[in-house]
């Protein structure tokens, strides 16, 4: 059974950082790619950024890029994302996904499984 529990979001002034965890059990990483999505209240979930483990690649949504970035320790079963130069319009619940399938990064559907989230808020 695979479990994915996010952790490190909360308040910060605008233009701080943050860095976010999320600690898989029952995934194999290197078979897998995993990613970050998030959700204002009002609008749908959207990517943030992903990573696919067998090659490395990163991906990222034109909003963060050059802001956040995306990694993770295999030894720890651990997906990170350090959010830098946050913006009032970064606030949202961030949710790690996990998925088995190669290819496809930036939808919803291309993940198999889900975290609960954890709250970013950017204040101005």
């Amino acid at each position: 059974q695979v479990q994915l529990v996010e952790s490190g979001g909360g308040v910060v002034q605008a233009g701080g950082s943050l860095r976010l965890s999320c600690t898989a059990s029952g995934l194999t990483f290197s078979r897998s790619k995993m990613g970050w999505f998030r959700q204002a209240p009002g609008k749908e979930r959207e990517f943030v950024a992903a990573i696919r483990w067998i090659d490395g690649t990163t991906r990222y949504a034109d909003s963060v890029k050059g802001r956040f970035t995306i990694s993770g320790d295999n030894a720890k079963n651990t997906l990170y994302l350090q959010m830098s130069s946050l913006k009032p319009e970064d606030t949202a619940v961030y949710m790690c996904a996990a998925g088995t399938r190669t290819l496809g990064v930036i939808r919803t559907p291309d993940y198999d499984y889900w975290g609960q989230g954890t709250q970013v808020t950017v204040s101005s």
